[in-house]
């Protein structure tokens, strides 16, 4: 097997070790981080109904917009899709969350997301 595909399994042996305990309800969803070699993904997911609640990237034009040509890298574009995410769950009556890593260490891109997001008002 590949070194490539051991870490993605490892990850996910992780996650799924991560999601038998945490799960997200309509009054606290489940802040999910998906993490990709030049992106990063967060939704706020409803596991009673499975429904996505709030979603950002770093694809968004939103985001891309909050971005300075100069702070361009990773953590700071991580760091502004927290902030968006807090502003929409903000509009759509969310306050508090259940944060689920994704099987990610936290540190880096996940945890400057996670910094963005309470400075945006969420609550963890």
């Amino acid at each position: 097997m590949d070194r490539a595909k051991e870490k993605r399994l490892a990850r996910q042996r992780r996650h799924m070790r991560v999601r038998k305990r945490v799960s997200g309800t309509a009054e606290r969803p489940r802040l999910c981080v998906f993490r990709s070699l030049r992106h990063i993904y967060a939704q706020l997911i409803d596991d009673a109904r499975g429904q996505t609640l709030v979603s950002a990237a770093t694809v968004d034009a939103e985001v891309r917009a909050g971005i300075a040509p100069s702070e361009g890298h990773k953590i700071a574009q991580a760091k502004a899709v927290g902030q968006v995410l807090a502003q929409r769950a903000a509009a759509a009556g969310i306050q508090q969350v259940v944060f689920d890593r994704g099987g990610y260490p936290y540190h880096g891109r996940v945890r400057a997301l996670a910094e963005g997001a309470r400075e945006g008002g969420l609550e963890f």
